[in-house]
């Protein structure tokens, strides 16, 4: 199995509980927007300790970008994520991932299941193709929108918060029905109900299987 050592060069939380990770690109090391990799830490027990993270860099960057959400409580890999600082060292791995842009479409997103939109999204800038798309972000609260500056930047108009509290507003049949049969593409992804609900729901709308873009 391929691995690679990275240094960690820089981190820093973008909200409340998620961190971002600036990494070394190891040489020839390539990707797509919308992919991830398998990452552990370089500290004895851990090495082998493996999880699934997206990149939020583009494949063009000279370092790569992972924005993780730290789940505290239980003692996992994120919450050890917490205390990695630059110059520690992290283990990477292939490149996976089903998540890749085709056409302009609705980009529907739970929570930490914005990641892989924010390497499309940058990409999508680089190549002067964002017109045509449109993010629909749900999260429980104000403080957990990830990027929220940069995204509303990227998007403008076409960035839609969908906040639970105070607002009462989740993505569900109804707001969907909204853009159903609209766009060329439907990129879900986030937790694997939120994950399932989303296709049932585009699918229930007449949205074709193929039209809809996930993590199998």
């Amino acid at each position: 199995m391929e691995k690679h050592l990275v240094k960690v060069l820089e981190t820093g939380f973008v909200t409340h509980n998620v961190k971002r990770f600036k990494v070394e690109k190891p040489a020839g090391y390539t990707y797509v927007s919308g992919q991830a990799t398998d990452v552990s830490i370089n500290k004895p027990g851990l090495e082998d300790e493996l999880r699934p993270f997206t990149f939020t860099s583009v494949n063009t960057d000279d370092h790569l970008e992972f924005t993780i959400k730290i789940y505290k409580g239980n003692n996992g890999i994120t919450e050890k994520l917490a205390d990695i600082i630059a110059g520690d060292e992290l283990i990477i791995h292939e490149v996976f991932g089903a998540i890749a842009y085709h056409q302009p479409g609705l980009f529907i997103a739970g929570g930490a299941g914005i990641t892989p939109f924010i390497s499309i999204l940058r990409q999508l800038k680089i190549d002067g193709k964002l017109a045509g798309n449109v993010q629909l972000f749900a999260n429980h609260s104000p403080a957990d929108i990830i990027l929220k500056d940069e995204l509303t930047e990227l998007l403008g108009e076409n960035f839609i918060n969908v906040i639970k509290v105070p607002d009462g507003k989740i993505i569900d049949k109804t707001m969907l029905s909204t853009y159903a049969g609209k766009f060329a593409n439907y990129y879900v992804c986030g937790p694997d109900k939120f994950t399932t609900d989303m296709i049932d729901s585009l699918k229930g709308l007449g949205v074709a299987e193929e039209q809809i873009i996930f993590e199998h």
